[in-house]
């Protein structure tokens, strides 16, 4: 993972983070928009990114998605996660985050986010640690506290659920 400032501070942030959201195209997935013949719309998932996302659930992080497009298959991949919080079709990402902080009365101090482009700043500046990955827009990715290494849809959401896990002593319970 590449820091954007001190490490040690990015590491007391995450270790104090209770609520991980997610954007889709581009971060969980690697960004190709696939479509069928019959125009039906086609995602590919990393079953790496879907344990870590699960392993964040089991030590009580919440993870939520912020999506601009909709689809039935994030519906599908986050009821198969377990991910409750899910708002797809955001053209205004700000207000989607701040309808989640009213009903859900998080601490915005204790909200990681993960994005790869312009749409996704307004949640990313706001948070209390933001990430992106490789191949995110260059204003996102250095603007952002970290980078993964790996990419979208290739095991960056599980870098980053790692470091979480790590962040918190949580890690242990699943190397054992």
């Amino acid at each position: 993972m590449r820091f954007n400032t001190e490490e040690d501070k990015i590491r007391a942030l995450a270790s104090q983070i209770s609520v991980l959201l997610l954007d889709v195209d581009g971060v969980l997935t690697d960004g190709k928009l696939l479509f069928s013949s019959s125009g039906e719309e086609l995602k590919a998932f990393s079953s790496l990114d879907g344990h870590g996302i699960k392993m964040l659930l089991r030590t009580g992080v919440q993870v939520g998605i912020i999506t601009g497009r909709t689809s039935t298959i994030v519906e599908n991949r986050c009821r198969d996660l377990g991910i409750t919080l899910v708002l797809q079709g955001q053209t205004d990402k700000a207000a989607a985050l701040n309808s989640i902080l009213a009903a859900q009365n998080f601490d915005l101090r204790r909200v990681a986010a993960v994005g790869d482009d312009l749409p996704d700043w307004p949640v990313l500046k706001q948070v209390g640690l933001s990430f992106s990955v490789p191949l995110g827009h260059p204003f996102v990715t250095e603007s952002v506290a970290a980078v993964a290494d790996f990419p979208a849809g290739g095991g960056a959401v599980r870098e980053i659920c790692d470091f979480l896990l790590e962040a918190r002593g949580s890690e242990a319970d699943y190397l054992a």
